[in-house]
């Protein structure tokens, strides 16, 4: 029998986010019914809804959800009703990727959780007056009241933790703090600079400032974002719309450059200069993702000092024991979230992509229903 649920619904590319009743299909086997109580909102959540990604539209977004757990498929195991879960992506389990304990490249990830709008076998997870939307995004479609989630999407988390605090785990703050921790691993010496100060900029700044790393450097154009960074653990800050990059990096290593640089801007421009500013043997990260099909020159020569550029997505995390481990981490007060995140209701989604989009919030996080949780990195529920 379906479920009737409120989702918010994208009706095309470049429309606005609509309130609606929809459908949620008969849960499979490896499904489980998940009620939200928030669910963090991200760039490519608006990529998408552009009309930028090929996602099957009408659809319903979301792929930072956090919730309660009402009821689970014969064929999920470890989680049962009435656990507190967060949402992250899904993946096969099977490829040879999955069983090394890289799922974020799993084979069929982009159908899976990008582009599909489907599960694995073809059939829809949610409608709307009889018709199929395009859903199970990142395995959950976490735009909506309640939302169907596919078991490899789902991590079991402490119920003593506000789940409004962390629902950004499932995207960009492990895809921030993954880039710092699982590549570039720093040592005691070496500098880090990390290139925006957004959440997913100031999820590697707060990484970076958990390792041996001697310098990290924070680059951005807004001088309050910079000056959050510090508070957050940089240890210099670099206004990029005042300062020549290249200059004031090798003015803080001593001519050395960076030993690691996290790119998250997707601006290729910014990236070569990433490039450029690596030390001999440095490695840059690339985070931030411009459109399909974007490419960036680099000096091959200059490449000869032992660089590299290594591609992640999400955090080349293994969501199971990665996001429980950032939950403890939040616990304990040493990955300060609630300085980024800036509460609003459900009902406000449209003013919480318009703040995100001018900047006005780092990470919006849409809350269900009446809240407990106190922020303090931004308005309060409803916006400002």
């Amino acid at each position: 029998m379906s479920i009737t649920t409120r989702a918010a619904v994208v009706e095309s590319g470049g429309a606005p986010f609509t309130l609606s009743d929809v459908q949620l299909a008969e849960p499979a086997p490896t499904e489980a019914l998940v009620r939200l109580v928030a669910t963090g909102l991200c760039h490519t959540d608006l990529g998408v809804a552009s009309g930028g990604l090929p996602f099957p539209l009408p659809g319903v977004l979301g792929h930072e959800g956090a919730g309660v757990v009402e009821a689970v498929g014969s064929a999920v195991t470890g989680i049962e009703p009435g656990d507190h879960v967060v949402l992250s992506f899904t993946s096969c389990g099977a490829c040879r990727n999955c069983r090394a304990g890289h799922p974020a490249y799993c084979v069929a990830w982009l159908p899976l959780n990008l582009l599909g709008g489907r599960r694995a076998d073809g059939t829809a997870t949610i409608s709307r007056d009889g018709t199929e939307l395009g859903g199970h995004f990142f395995g959950q479609s976490s735009f909506a009241e309640r939302a169907l989630v596919d078991q490899r999407s789902l991590v079991k988390v402490d119920p003593d933790v506000p789940l409004e605090s962390i629902a950004p785990l499932g995207c960009g703050v492990q895809t921030g703090v993954g880039a710092v921790w699982n590549v570039l691993k720093p040592g005691l010496g070496s500098t880090v600079l990390v290139l925006g100060a957004g959440a997913v900029g100031l999820s590697a700044v707060m990484a970076a400032a958990l390792t041996p790393a001697t310098r990290i450097i924070a680059v951005d154009r807004v001088g309050e974002r910079l000056s959050l960074a510090r508070e957050l653990g940089a240890t210099h800050t670099i206004n990029a719309g005042e300062t020549d990059l290249a200059e004031a990096v090798a003015e803080i290593t001593d001519g050395q450059g960076a030993d690691g640089v996290v790119e998250t801007t997707g601006n290729v421009a910014v990236l070569r200069q990433g490039v450029d500013a690596l030390a001999q043997r440095g490695t840059l990260v690339v985070v931030g993702a411009p459109p399909f099909g974007t490419e960036v020159a680099l000096d091959v020569n200059g490449m000869l000092s032992g660089k590299r550029v290594v591609g992640i997505t999400l955090g080349d995390a293994e969501t199971q024991s990665f996001i429980p481990d950032l939950v403890d981490l939040v616990k304990a007060g040493r990955l300060p979230l609630d300085r980024l995140i800036s509460t609003y209701s459900f009902a406000d989604i449209d003013q919480a992509v318009r703040d995100m989009s001018a900047g006005k919030t780092i990470k919006p996080v849409l809350t269900f229903g009446v809240s407990s949780f106190s922020p303090s990195g931004g308005p309060p529920s409803g916006g400002v």
